[in-house]
């Protein structure tokens, strides 16, 4: 008895050997890059190799040859919102990315409509946009990878890099008009709201828009925040005698509440600055 309870027991143990799974390090491990842009987001899934001491360009990756732009599954983007690339209109949504290496400095990126696409299920009459690229040199990089760089609310430079180069492509984006519609489209109700829209009017320097926010912000509820907007708006309109008057009223406000009052030292700096003007 004891006999067959050991032999039970061993091929219980061998069992759950071979079917527990055995975990190594992936050669080409997924990744993801994702970054908001204004309203908009882009993410970019792929799959990362290793140079590995080999030669990548013109021989791992062959010029003149689509590639797919990582390893393992199609490299995808996605966008949240319609964009433009190379002066065309990109709608919303998710897209297989390639990339033609190439002796020159004619590189070339592709983004297919098929978003799982790889080479051999690529169809060139599925291309949204096709953008001539030159590659620029970089530090030795020992994984490909991508990143988004040099972005501002209305444009970024989507830019893979791999060994000792990196080539991309700019979006473009469509922030202001996307804001707008959202101002006209969600204001009425707040101050906070009309204060928001006022703000960002200001830092567009559209200052007439910004003051008529800002008045029907404190129409509705007079803060020191709203008020400080106004004070600020007035300032960039030169009306200093006016945003003075506007600042002291929100350090008053502000005064009462002093910890929430988290602009106080920016706006006893310009009750100094602008008594003096």
């Amino acid at each position: 008895m004891k006999k067959t309870l050991f032999m039970i027991g061993m091929v219980t143990a061998c069992l759950t050997q071979s079917f527990a799974q055995l975990q190594l390090p992936a050669p080409s491990p997924k990744a993801q890059v994702t970054q908001t842009i204004g309203l908009t987001e882009i993410v970019v899934d792929y799959s990362s190799p290793g140079a590995k001491g080999r030669t990548i360009w013109g021989d791992l990756v062959p010029y003149d040859k689509l590639w797919r732009a990582g390893a393992n599954s199609a490299t995808k983007v996605t966008f949240n919102k319609d964009v433009t690339i190379d002066g065309k209109a990109v709608a919303k949504g998710s897209y297989s990315l390639f990339i033609i290496p190439s002796k020159s400095d004619d590189w070339t990126i592709v983004l297919n409509s098929n978003a799982t696409a790889s080479t051999d299920e690529y169809a060139q009459d599925k291309d949204v946009v096709r953008v001539k690229s030159k590659p620029v040199a970089i530090a030795p990089r020992e994984r490909m990878a991508f990143q988004i760089l040099d972005f501002t609310d209305q444009n970024a430079w989507v830019a893979m890099e791999w060994e000792k180069v990196r080539v991309g492509f700019n979006v473009m984006l469509d922030t202001d008009k996307q804001a707008l519609e959202n101002i006209k489209t969600t204001l009425g109700g707040t101050w906070r709201s009309y204060n928001s829209a006022a703000r960002y009017m200001m830092d567009k320097k559209d200052l007439d828009k910004a003051l008529a926010y800002a008045d029907q912000s404190l129409a509705l509820s007079g803060e020191w925040y709203n008020n400080w907007t106004k004070a600020q708006i007035l300032a960039e309109k030169k009306s200093y005698k006016e945003a003075t008057t506007y600042a002291q009223k929100a350090k008053e406000l502000g005064d009462k509440n002093p910890d929430g009052f988290f602009f106080k030292d920016q706006v006893e700096k310009a009750l100094v600055e602008w008594k003096g003007k």
